[in-house]
């Protein structure tokens, strides 16, 4: 069973209407949202965070979720997100997106002992939004993630999650974060 949570089309004015969702499926699913097509890419006025950096963020993110469905209690995963994922989910709505993968009893925090591996290239959708894919490879299902992260107020904040199980065997990673 896949569920995405969307804006329902509200507009944030000069950002990305915010997609949130989170992937409570046994496999993760390859779905990925529909962006508009534009003549330039999107450039950031932030750099993309790289290597120890932008593990940290996935790890903290990753325990974040973990902690939150653990103790079921979302506000501070809530309170340490983007605005934009703020407004759209109160930490009831939270609790109940995030109420299969509790009843799974998916181990998240297994994440934290491996370094992640990137499906694609960490890349900027929209000024001062990132997006990056990738897996923990634990044997014998992985942990698999699409994350947006948004820079605010000197930081990079969680705009978007979605987190699955996978077989390792589906794991190939195509591109590593630059150095």
């Amino acid at each position: 069973m896949v569920i995405r949570i969307t804006s329902d089309d509200r507009k944030i004015p000069g950002r990305l209407a915010p997609v949130f969702f989170l992937t409570l499926a046994i496999l993760f699913s390859s779905g990925q949202p529909v962006r508009a097509q534009t003549a330039e890419p999107p450039v950031s006025s932030q750099p993309v965070p790289n290597g120890l950096e932008l593990s940290k963020l996935i790890w903290s993110t990753m325990a974040a979720v973990d902690h939150a469905n653990q103790s079921g209690n979302y506000s501070v995963l809530r309170d340490n997100a983007a605005p934009g994922f703020q407004l759209l989910n109160n930490p009831a709505r939270l609790s109940e997106i995030f109420a299969g993968l509790r009843a799974s009893r998916f181990d998240l925090s297994n994440s934290l002992l491996l370094a992640p591996t990137y499906s694609a290239a960490p890349a900027v959708v929209e000024d001062n939004v990132i997006r990056v894919q990738g897996a923990f490879g634990l044997r014998p299902t992985a942990i698999s993630f699409d994350l947006y992260y948004q820079w605010v107020e000197g930081k990079w904040r969680l705009y978007g999650v979605s987190i699955g199980q996978e077989s390792i065997a589906n794991i190939q990673p195509e591109a590593a974060p630059r150095r």
